[in-house]
């Protein structure tokens, strides 16, 4: 049903050569797990639309791998930074 549901998807868009392969559904699902948990739960669909549009612009999924790895990465530094300031500690004065 899932497979079923990004192959209409897909279609439904006009751009069926953006059916994902098993490897970018889980890449895209691990983004959006990153910002889910390390952000917000609606940072999760907002953080995949961006990658998703930031990628559309450059012309495909080429760079998918890449943009998912910067972007979780972004996600738990953010989170990091932000669990550290919640606990009242100075993330600038620490070295």
């Amino acid at each position: 049903m899932f497979e079923d549901w990004l192959n209409e998807t897909a279609e439904a868009t006009g751009r069926p050569e953006l059916n994902l392969s098993a490897e970018q559904q889980a890449l895209v699902l691990d983004l959006a797990r990153e910002a889910a948990h390390g952000i917000a739960r609606p940072a999760a669909p907002l953080t995949t639309f961006l990658a998703g549009y930031a990628l559309g612009a450059e012309g495909g999924l080429d760079r998918l791998a890449e943009f998912v790895f910067d972007l979780s990465a972004a996600a738990r530094e953010y989170e990091q930074a932000h669990r550290h300031d919640a606990d009242g500690g100075d993330s600038k004065s620490e070295g």
